[in-house]
């Protein structure tokens, strides 16, 4: 159709000829327009340029017209102050070397019209100058311009670094006068608060805690700062005191904000492809033609992100779910058992396994393949690891209900490898649970602490030593606290055979090999830690262990350790 409307356009042509489109005329005629027609094109081109040459001699004149009428000014003003006629020819210099930059650009917008006829053009133009001295160079100048433009940028630089030290003296001034004292903001958050100034007062101190040697106030400690930074921090984002400390030791202040900001947000929601029914870019296909989209992790051959549904798509009801295509699991359930990397034919061990996202994750792994034990303590949650095993066409899972610390003694080194996502405080997971901000103690995370330090042990125990290709520890917490992580880590390596060797990921922040005053063994940074506000998913903690041999405590080390 393109094409049809472009002849279109054109005028109709008869068979065999050709109408030419009249041209405008570039000068006015004098009415005569029959015979401009008949003007052959050279003729037309002279015209034009003896045209082109009129107007440039009209511009010429009027230049040496205006430069003699400056030059008598001069001139006579210079008489009437001197009385020296040569002192007034000088005077002319200046202007004139300043009118030669203006010519070179119109000689050369000239120039596109000419041809052989332009050396005349460029001859007469070149008179002009030499005539009216135009041409004459004033290297003086030349100088004395670029010492002006020289000296103009370096009071612009130096106005532009004056008013940077003022906007900064200005907000130190506003931040001293904006962040009140300890006392004044205690008795500030007892009665009714104003939640935008608290929130305006947070992002103040964190401004001053970022480089506190240059903006702090002299006559306040660092200490002052960061208690009113977490006082406020407490009741903004409602958490409990201990928590929040424990939260400040582990990152820096603007850090922190980061982390407290994203926990109360949502993770996106990730489901995981079954590959014993389908492949990822066929669900992802049949989930778009549903209606849902959908993008791939980049860090995962088998997750996806589900960006947009629509009103009356439900993902945990379509045919695909129903049929066990995929799973509907948080991206960082994916990291323990890619790091477990168990091989086709092996016997493992899933600890704490409801409600099974990880053990069908495995056995995915396996093609179903040797013999997954899948156990879990709370009979309640066995019921989803049931479903979930049916619905994923899992047939290499044996369910166990027991307690995680007895396996040693029912199935001793018996496995290749053995996952433990140990139960946790969930630190890692208040976008889910936001009770976990104030219902969290000291006491709950010791409890936790001492639990976990229990399974870990039985889970070693329960794993040959390492034979070249097995042998291997996965722990995993959904936790960012110390004490349910590298601590528990700690424990094992002082009280086991074991080491710590690479996760094979390739995403999360290494371990604290130094937390406060505390100093653990220098592998630690093999660790993986995930936060919300780095990766957006849920908080977690992982490590993998390699068991070098049999180490069997005594009974006497374990009643001091019981003791302790």
């Amino acid at each position: 159709m393109g094409r049809k409307a472009n002849y279109d356009t054109k005028a109709k042509r008869g068979p065999g000829k050709k109408t030419k489109k009249q041209p405008t005329p570039i000068f006015p005629t004098d009415g005569a327009e029959n015979e401009e027609r008949q003007l052959s094109h050279r003729q037309k081109q002279r015209a034009k340029k003896r045209s082109l040459k009129q107007s440039k001699k009209d511009k010429v004149t009027a230049k040496k017209q205006k430069i003699d009428m400056d030059s008598a000014g001069e001139e006579a003003l210079d008489s009437e102050d001197q009385g020296n006629d040569s002192d007034a020819e000088e005077q002319t210099y200046p202007t004139a070397g300043k009118k030669k930059m203006l010519l070179p650009a119109k000689k050369s917008k000239l120039k596109i019209f000419g041809d052989s006829d332009d050396d005349e053009e460029e001859e007469s133009e070149q008179e002009a100058v030499d005539d009216y001295g135009v041409g004459s160079d004033s290297d003086d100048s030349d100088d004395e311009d670029i010492v002006k433009k020289s000296k103009k940028l370096e009071k612009k630089k130096k106005a532009e670094i004056e008013a940077g030290d003022a906007y900064m003296d200005e907000a130190a001034q506003k931040l001293e006068v904006d962040i009140p004292s300890l006392e004044e903001v205690v008795e500030e958050l007892k009665g009714e608060v104003d939640m935008p100034s608290i929130h305006s007062r947070i992002k103040d101190t964190a401004f001053v805690l970022a480089e506190f040697s240059k903006r702090r106030d002299p006559n306040r400690s660092r200490s002052e700062y960061i208690q009113i930074l977490l006082k406020d921090l407490c009741m903004y984002y409602s958490y409990n005191e201990f928590l929040m400390e424990k939260m400040s030791d582990m990152f820096s202040s603007g850090e922190l904000l980061e982390f407290l900001e994203a926990s109360e947000l949502p993770r996106p929601v990730t489901i995981r492809t079954n590959t014993l029914k389908t492949r990822r870019k066929a669900l992802a296909a049949a989930l778009i033609a549903r209606g849902v989209d959908v993008d791939v992790i980049g860090w995962s051959k088998v997750g996806l992100v589900v960006m947009r549904t629509s009103g009356n798509v439900t993902l945990g009801a379509t045919t695909e779910y129903l049929a066990g295509h995929y799973i509907i699991q948080g991206a960082s359930s994916f990291l323990p058992v890619m790091a477990l990397a168990p091989k086709e034919g092996e016997k493992v061990l899933d600890m704490c396994a409801a409600p099974g996202g990880k053990t069908t994750h495995i056995a995915a792994i396996m093609r179903n393949s040797g013999m997954i034990v899948c156990n879990d303590l709370h009979r309640e949650r066995v019921k989803a690891l049931v479903g979930n095993l049916h619905r994923m066409g899992i047939t290499n899972a044996t369910i166990t209900c027991k307690d995680g610390r007895t396996f040693p003694k029912m199935m001793p080194q018996f496995f290749d490898r053995v996952l433990l996502d140990a139960p946790c405080s969930g630190t890692g997971v208040i976008s889910k649970d936001q009770s976990v901000k104030t219902r969290k103690d000291p006491k709950d995370i010791q409890r936790c602490a001492h639990l976990q330090r229990e399974l870990l042990l039985a889970a070693i125990d329960s794993v040959h030593k390492y034979d070249g290709s097995s042998g291997y520890i996965v722990y995993s917490t959904c936790s960012v606290l110390v004490e349910e992580n590298e601590d528990v880590i700690e424990y094992a390596l002082k009280r086991r055979n074991v080491k710590l060797v690479p996760t094979g990921l390739d995403v999360g922040k290494p371990g604290f090999v130094n937390y406060r005053e505390k100093r653990f063994h220098s592998s630690m940074n093999l660790c993986k830690r995930m936060y919300p506000h780095t990766l957006n998913v849920d908080g977690f903690f992982l490590a993998k262990l390699k068991k070098l041999g049999n180490v069997e405590q005594s009974s006497k080390d374990e009643e001091e350790e019981d003791g302790e």
